[in-house]
């Protein structure tokens, strides 16, 4: 789908005018090199859900993640999180590895597989 940085940003810089549900986008995507880059930022959504963006990207051998976070709050409140940290030692999280989501009770420690989530596509 994005083959590379150019094709991602012009994704990014477009949330807004592709989806209804968007009221703001701060997401920018900083390039760290010619094969490097950070995207970060927030998304609002109508509803006062927010989603905090963070993902460190590289373009070899083909645009890909490398690693991420994803924050969902409402309003103030931490709702969950997504993130690639690995835990190698957590069978539970097998499945999906590294990809694993952040529920509450516990949120920190409380950890779940997270199905769909991938390196290969932004």
């Amino acid at each position: 789908m994005f083959t590379s940085f150019e094709t991602y940003e012009r994704f990014l810089y477009q949330l807004g005018a592709q989806y209804a549900s968007i009221e703001n986008s701060t997401v920018v995507l900083i390039r760290r090199g010619r094969v490097i880059a950070v995207v970060r930022g927030d998304i609002t959504f109508k509803n006062n859900i927010r989603l905090h963006v963070y993902e460190e990207l590289t373009s070899i051998p083909r645009l890909q993640i490398t690693g991420y976070g994803y924050e969902v709050y409402s309003g103030d409140e931490k709702l969950y999180w997504y993130d690639s940290q690995p835990h190698p030692n957590n069978p539970d999280l097998a499945s999906t590895h590294p990809h694993h989501k952040h529920i509450p009770p516990d949120i920190k420690h409380h950890r779940v597989p997270a199905p769909g989530l991938t390196f290969t596509q932004p």
